[in-house]
């Protein structure tokens, strides 16, 4: 193959005793591009809300790591408490797996938690208002936390010969795909579409209310995960031919719309 993506050769760098991963620093940055356009948004809309993001944000980001790795650990428990297994490297989360399902769910319920604390001693909008002001930043930050695969040369699809095909070194492949030297970059599919449903979602806060907002981001995110998550190759959780995170994309899916219509019918 002569034209491809590179995989990284290396995913960290070191500065005096301080090693620098770069899956933390896509992540961290990320996060930050999140608050930034959350908490533009949301001042943007609201009078008197200044601050009310990042304070959120301080509980919020911590439950959404803890959570996405609680869902990775939980649906690849192999890695972890199986035969030659290390309990300790649960901890070790700049060697990638962070269950974006996880993530969401926790960091949203500790969103929730803190927004209705300050609330409590300011007067602040619905929290459907607050969550349809930062769903852009989420699918931003995604679509920048999603790079930290790449650096770490993990999950990458089925062999694909096109010029947009990942090159993956032989240490990284997985068993029965040592002779295949390019693959789908999942990352780079995933990335870009997080940064389409960004666009949409601002592009269409005019229209819909913030519950209506939040809803259409995991709607939309769910779909195209399901058919990203397809393409992958490595170790999961098969029933009757699908992925299990192909089952939970359509759960998803399903209730993102169900949510979409009913804030849909409800004024902005």
């Amino acid at each position: 193959m002569l034209l491809s993506i590179p995989t990284p050769t290396t995913s960290a760098v070191e500065i005096g005793p301080l090693t620098i991963h770069f899956y933390a620093l896509c992540i961290i940055a990320g996060v930050a591009l999140a608050i930034w356009l959350g908490n533009r948004r949301f001042t943007r809309a609201h009078d008197g809300v200044d601050g009310v993001v990042a304070d959120v944000a301080i509980v919020a980001v911590p439950a959404g790591v803890i959570g996405g790795r609680i869902y990775h650990v939980l649906t690849s428990p192999e890695q972890y408490f199986g035969s030659g297994a290390d309990v300790v490297d649960i901890f070790k989360i700049w060697k990638g797996g962070l269950g974006i399902w996880g993530a969401i769910a926790l960091g949203t319920f500790g969103a929730y938690i803190s927004y209705k604390r300050i609330g409590a001693s300011r007067s602040l909008p619905h929290f459907s208002h607050f969550a349809g002001a930062l769903a852009p930043g989420l699918a931003l930050a995604q679509a920048i936390g999603r790079w930290g695969n790449w650096f770490n040369g993990e999950l990458f699809g089925k062999p694909l010969d096109a010029p947009w095909a990942l090159s993956i070194p032989v240490r990284l492949r997985p068993v029965g795909f040592e002779e295949f030297e390019t693959f789908h970059p999942t990352f780079l599919y995933e990335s870009l579409w997080c940064i389409v449903i960004a666009l949409t979602l601002i592009y269409m806060t005019p229209k819909l209310s913030g519950g209506a907002i939040f809803s259409l981001y995991v709607a939309c995110y769910s779909a195209g995960r399901f058919f990203i998550e397809g393409l992958r190759i490595d170790q999961a959780h098969i029933f009757a031919g699908l992925r299990l995170n192909q089952y939970v994309s359509l759960i998803l899916v399903a209730a993102g719309v169900l949510a979409l219509s009913r804030y849909s019918r409800s004024k902005r």
